[in-house]
């Protein structure tokens, strides 16, 4: 699966809405919420929900029972849950798109994280030209380029650090040929810096990672919140929102006060304080059935 239907099956989500509950979700998609709750207590296992505990589960994030179930329907049929019936009982699993989502999010967050201190000095420069009448398809090849790192220099000019596989990001036969990809290393009179300033909305992500800590770097997160297992699951649907956005750029060439090394600090100290509590909550409200 391309990052094109990784990205739209993460955020294409028309049950997204604030509520008015501390805890609630506050702004995140329910479809988010589940891929989180899914990623951390049945990804790798070959295992089933009951239809009743997720709806448990996210009446304590303030979501409605008819939302939950409109969520479940809308996930189903976008091939990233797959019924499994018990008797009158309605079970929810994995399937391979939805495993796969899961995988490269758990990476991105817990395996190369949004701070970049080992970048090797090169980057991943791809060009493209198409017909203007073709708007569909370069907002299609704009959105896969931002999905995986890449910033505009302009002029069909694109870059990203480090090494990036752009298979999936120029697989559709219309590109065939106006596409141009190599990697190198800038060379002077350029100005990396400005490079990256211009590539890149810099200002949006810090004004992401302040909001973010601005809720949670703080001694008690989330206080109105019913239970730990409510904060862990915002806490980690929040912070892989930034870090699906972030292009991971070299941290020698962004401010010094990036906030972004603060806000994964506070991830991981928080993930020791809400991951066990949460999983308890977990094993014991929730019916999960083995399907082997």
């Amino acid at each position: 699966m391309g990052a094109e239907s990784v990205n739209a099956a993460v955020d294409d989500d028309p049950l997204a809405r604030r509520t008015g509950s501390a805890g609630g979700t506050a702004g995140l998609r329910p479809q988010s919420v589940m891929l989180t709750f899914l990623g951390n207590y049945v990804l790798g296992r070959d295992v089933a929900v009951f239809s009743g505990s997720f709806i448990d589960v996210f009446a304590r994030l303030g979501v409605s029972e008819h939302a939950l179930r409109s969520t479940l329907t809308r996930m189903v049929g976008r091939g990233l849950l797959a019924r499994h019936r018990r008797g009158r009982r309605m079970y929810f699993g994995l399937t391979e798109r939805s495993a796969e989502i899961l995988r490269d999010g758990e990476a991105r967050v817990w395996q190369r994280g949004p701070v970049n201190t080992d970048w090797d000095g090169t980057w991943t420069v791809l060009a493209f030209s198409l017909p203007e009448s073709w708007q569909r398809q370069r907002h299609d090849l704009r959105a896969r380029l931002v999905w995986s790192g890449f910033g505009a220099l302009g002029n069909g000019m694109w870059i990203a650090p480090s090494g990036v596989d752009v298979g999936p990001v120029v697989d559709a036969p219309e590109l065939a040929g106006r596409v141009k990809v190599f990697s190198g290393i800038a060379q002077p009179p350029t100005d990396v810096g400005q490079m990256v300033r211009d590539a890149f909305d810099l200002d949006g992500l810090v004004a992401g990672y302040s909001d973010f800590l601005l809720r949670w770097d703080m001694p008690d997160p989330v206080p109105d919140a019913p239970d730990d297992l409510v904060r862990y699951l915002r806490l980690l649907t929040e912070w892989l929102r930034l870090v699906r956005v972030d292009p991971r750029l070299p941290v020698q060439h962004l401010p010094a006060d990036w906030p972004a090394a603060r806000a994964q600090d506070v991830v991981h100290q928080l993930r020791g304080r809400f991951e066990g509590p949460a999983r308890e909550i977990v094993d014991r409200t929730c019916e999960i059935v083995e399907l082997g």
